[in-house]
C-alpha cells in the first residue's frame, strides 16, 4: 500500500494560505480550495519509457492519484486506487502517451476515474487499451479531455463496470482543437450513473475546432437514477447549478463542425422518467433556444435543459443505431430522440416505450432511414 495521507496535507496548504503564506497564486475562493498545481499528485511520470506499475493499493493523494505524460509503453495492472481525500482527485490521468495498457484496476475517485488528457499540440494518446476495470466516480467514469490539444487515437475500452457515478459513464470531449478518432468501446455496464454517453466537439481553445469521428460503442447497459448517484459520498462533486429534469445522452458538435460516424450498437439505457414541464421546459417549437455554448467547459449539463429524455444529437453526420433499447421507470413527456442538424441517421431495431405519440423528432436534419416500426413514431418539425 502507498497512502498519501493527503487530506491533512491539503488542509495544511489551505491553512497556510489563510494565515498569509500565499503559496498558491491561483487559490480558488469560489471553491474554497487550493489550485491543483500546488497540491501534489501521488505519482507523476513524465517522458518515461517501459513503465510497469502492478499489484498496488494506492490511496489519498492531495490531487490526482496517478499522472503520466508523454510516456511510451506503459502498463498499469491490478491497481486499487482510492482517491477521495480532497477535491479534484482523479483516479489516473494519461496525457499524450503511446502504447498504454490499463487492466484489472479498481478506481474510486472524487473526480474523474480514468481520464485521458492531451496538453501538447501535435502529440496524441495513441494505442490505448483499457479493460477489466471497475470505476466509481463523483465525476465521469471514463473521460477524454477536457484538455484536448493534440488528441486521442486508436483507443479500445472493454469489460468495464461502473457504479454510483455522478456524471457520465463515457465522456468524449474535444474542445481545444484535438482529434478523437478510431474509438471502440464495448461490454460496459453502469448502474446508478447520472448520464450514459456524452460526446462533445466544441471550440474552447486552439486555432480551429478539432475532429471527432469513427466512434463505435456497443454492448453497453446503463441505469440512470432520478436523484444524485453520489449522495452517500463524503466528498461529492459540485451539484448542477440549476433545476433540471434528468439528462439524456448527447452527441453534439458545433455549426460547420459535426461529430462524424458514431455507431451505437446493442445499447440499453434505463431512464427514470418523472420529468416535469414545471421544472424546465423546452418545447419542440423552441429547439433553437438550446444554447450552442461553443466555448464552454464541456459537461453533460452544459446545454441546460434538453428536449429529449433518451438522446439529443446536434451538428452530427453519419449516426447509426443498431439494436438500441430505451426504458422508462415512469412516464416522461419528452420524446426519446431529438436530432437537430444531423445529416445521415440510420435506425434499426430501436425499441422505445409507447406513452408518447412522437418518439423521434427531426429538426433541420436530412437523410434519415428508419425501420418500419420507427417510421410510425418519427416526426419532422419545421424551423419557424
Amino acid at each position: 500500500m502507498i497512502d498519501g495521507q493527503c487530506r491533512e496535507l491539503a488542509l495544511s496548504i489551505d491553512s497556510l494560505h489563510h494565515a498569509g503564506v500565499r503559496i498558491d497564486p491561483n487559490y480558488s475562493y469560489a471553491n474554497m480550495r487550493p489550485n491543483e498545481t500546488v497540491r501534489p499528485k501521488l505519482f507523476r511520470f513524465s517522458q518515461c519509457n517501459q513503465v510497469q506499475i502492478t499489484d498496488l493499493n494506492i490511496k489519498s493523494a492531495a490531487c490526482w492519484g496517478l499522472s503520466f505524460e508523454l510516456c511510451d509503453n506503459l502498463t498499469l495492472d491490478n491497481l486499487k486506487i482510492t482517491n477521495r481525500a480532497f477535491w479534484n482527485n482523479d483516479g489516473m490521468d494519461i496525457t499524450d502517451c503511446k502504447n498504454v495498457k490499463i487492466i484489472n484496476c479498481d478506481v474510486d475517485s472524487a473526480d474523474d476515474g480514468i481520464c485521458l488528457k492531451s496538453y501538447y499540440p501535435g502529440y496524441f494518446n495513441d494505442t490505448i487499451y483499457i479493460a477489466n476495470c471497475t470505476i466509481r466516480s463523483s465525476a465521469s467514469a471514463i473521460k477524454f479531455g477536457t484538455a484536448s490539444y493534440g488528441g486521442f487515437k486508436n483507443v479500445t475500452i472493454e469489460n468495464i463496470k461502473i457504479y454510483d457515478t455522478f456524471r457520465s459513464a463515457i465522456a468524449l470531449e474535444s474542445v481545444d482543437g484535438g482529434i478523437i478518432e478510431n474509438i471502440n468501446i464495448s461490454n460496459m455496464q453502469a448502474i446508478n450513473t447520472g448520464n450514459a454517453i456524452f460526446i462533445r466537439l466544441g471550440h474552447r481553445d486552439g486555432e480551429t475546432p478539432g475532429i471527432i469521428r469513427n466512434v463505435h460503442i456497443k454492448d453497453v447497459k446503463v441505469q440512470v437514477p432520478f436523484g444524485r448517484p453520489d449522495i452517500d459520498y463524503d466528498m461529492r462533486g459540485p451539484a448542477v447549478p440549476f433545476f433540471h429534469n434528468p439528462f439524456p445522452s448527447s452527441i453534439v458538435g458545433i455549426p460547420g463542425y459535426p461529430v462524424e460516424n458514431v455507431v451505437l450498437e446493442n445499447i440499453e439505457i434505463s431512464y427514470p422518467g418523472r420529468a416535469s414541464k414545471g421544472m424546465a421546459y423546452v418545447p419542440l417549437s423552441r429547439l433553437d433556444h438550446v444554447p450552442e455554448n461553443i466555448k464552454n467547459y464541456p459537461e453533460f449539463d452544459m446545454f441546460r435543459e434538453l428536449p429529449a429524455y433518451g438522446l439529443y444529437a446536434r451538428h452530427a453526420k453519419g449516426l447509426i443505431f443498431k439494436n438500441v433499447k430505451l426504458t422508462l421507470d415512469d412516464e416522461d413527456f419528452r420524446p426519446a430522440f431529438v436530432f437537430d442538424d444531423v445529416d445521415g441517421i440510420t435506425m434499426g431495431q430501436v425499441e422505445v416505450p409507447e406513452p408518447n405519440k412522437d418518439q423521434i423528432i427531426l429538426y433541420k436534419s436530412i437523410n434519415a432511414q428508419f425501420d418500419a416500426k420507427l417510421l410510425l413514431t418519427a416526426k419532422e418539425v419545421s424551423p419557424q
